[in-house]
């Protein structure tokens, strides 16, 4: 996420260098003009508004899987269940971070855009921008899924407090602090496995929807909330997934930075062992079928029990 699938010293180049091109020895994807053929306003605006179209779709994406999930689960009697919805988000996570994120770097939240920002990690004249793209891809999916499942009574994909209020809050701070610690982690850290970062997010994702779903909606992003919220017209409690994802992900950030040593890859202290970074990627993808296939066993079990 900022930059989260291409910033760390895993990757030869960082997003911010050009995902269009590399301005002094690429030419252009599907052109034949080079960088200096290319007049300024172009060299700037273009790559920045492919960023703004990743976020778009990458939003709609992940919101779009996450909340029919949930639609899903409300008007099927719970056949996709508390951990099948916890499993959604996390690998839709996962795949939209590995689709974008060497293009935008897949925020997708606009809580992790302003707490890269606030590191000096991410461009603030920016963050407008990417908010608003955010957004405008969580209400689109949103929109989307209303005339899908015809807005029927009682079924609403936003995120509300189960308890308190304060409950709520303390929950969304703590489980967005977690997220954005992982994320400066995996993402920010020219130690860590950059090929690693998705699955990490993705992982990070569902766990914290499996314990705290049940207590606040686990949002960890105001595009989340908002876009139900804007398409239903149901603003209750929206102020507790603002304000609790924006404080939890800038004090997880802050955290991550308390703690780092240096910025200075790891191999400049140990030689790398390529063998162990392969088998890192083969545990990674073991895993990841792992869980489809509990989530699959889980499916089908939910429907033997339910009546015909």
């Amino acid at each position: 996420m900022a930059e989260i699938a291409g910033q760390n010293g895993n990757h030869s180049k960082s997003i911010e260098e050009g995902v269009c091109y590399d301005q002094e020895n690429q030419t252009s994807h599907g052109s034949s003009l080079k960088p200096a053929d290319v007049g300024p306003a172009l060299r700037g605006s273009v790559p920045f508004l492919q960023k703004l179209l990743a976020e778009v779709l990458g939003t709609y994406f992940v919101i779009f899987a996450g909340c029919a999930a949930v639609l899903v689960n409300q008007s099927r009697n719970n056949v996709i269940t508390l951990p099948g919805i916890s499993i959604v988000w996390g690998l839709v996570v996962m795949v939209m971070v590995y689709s974008v994120g060497h293009i935008s770097g897949a925020h997708f939240n606009p809580a992790v855009t302003i707490a890269f920002a606030t590191c000096g990690r991410f461009p603030w004249k920016q963050v407008p921008a990417y908010i608003s793209a955010q957004v405008v891809g969580s209400t689109l999916a949103s929109g989307t899924l209303r005339i899908l499942f015809g807005g029927k009574h009682g079924l609403f994909a936003g995120t509300v407090p189960a308890g308190s209020d304060l409950q709520s809050l303390v929950i969304e701070f703590v489980i967005s602090f977690y997220l954005m610690f992982v994320i400066s982690g995996v993402a920010t850290d020219n130690r860590a496995i950059g090929e690693l970062a998705g699955l990490a997010v993705g992982s990070t994702v569902l766990l914290n929807v499996i314990f705290a779903g049940p207590v606040s909606g686990a949002s960890m992003n105001p595009a989340r909330s908002l876009g139900p919220a804007i398409v239903a017209n149901r603003y209750k409690g929206i102020w507790i997934y603002i304000v609790g994802p924006l404080c939890g992900t800038v004090a997880g950030a802050w955290a991550y930075n308390l703690i780092r040593f240096t910025d200075k890859p790891l191999r400049s202290f140990v030689v790398i062992d390529e063998k162990g970074r392969d088998m890192a990627l083969e545990f990674g993808s073991k895993v990841t079928c792992m869980v489809s296939k509990v989530l699959f066993h889980e499916q089908l079990r939910v429907l033997q029990k339910s009546p015909e």
